[in-house]
């Protein structure tokens, strides 16, 4: 999904509906490339080791499935594992937190297994440089 060059500087931002049962806000947000803003949002509810994400607005009839394959010592990086859905592949997302100041690539690959990751997950991972602005 955001290899493409369609969406560039993604930003995943959570935010917490209720702790029982774990229900969680969900904003994807990414520029195009034109420069214009977009958002993906949707509820995420925990249930059986996983997430079901379901869309807002018109991705309502959207849902997918992922769960946290690891997090790192001082959790300012996740990994997140996602199943195959009607519109994007199986995938592994690495997030890190906007106020971290580590570089994450080095940090999963101390730590892979702790991030629940392969040699052939980490192989398979394309790092993207996402500019941030002060």
């Amino acid at each position: 999904m955001w290899l493409s060059g369609e969406r560039r500087s993604p930003k995943f931002t959570y935010g917490l509906v209720s702790s029982s049962p774990l229900v969680l806000t969900d904003d994807v947000s990414y520029e195009t490339p034109s420069g214009e803003k977009k958002h993906i949002l949707g509820k995420d509810t925990h249930a059986n080791d996983q997430f079901v994400w379901r869309g807002k607005g018109l991705l309502g009839l959207v849902s997918s499935r992922w769960s946290v394959a690891g997090v790192s010592k001082d959790r300012t990086v996740v990994a997140i594992r996602f199943a195959k859905t009607i519109a994007t592949p199986a995938g592994i997302d690495i997030l890190v937190r906007d106020d971290a100041d580590v570089e994450a690539r080095a940090v999963v690959a101390g730590a892979s297994t702790e991030f629940g990751l392969s040699p052939e997950d980490f192989a398979s991972l394309s790092w993207l440089r996402v500019a941030t602005t002060s």
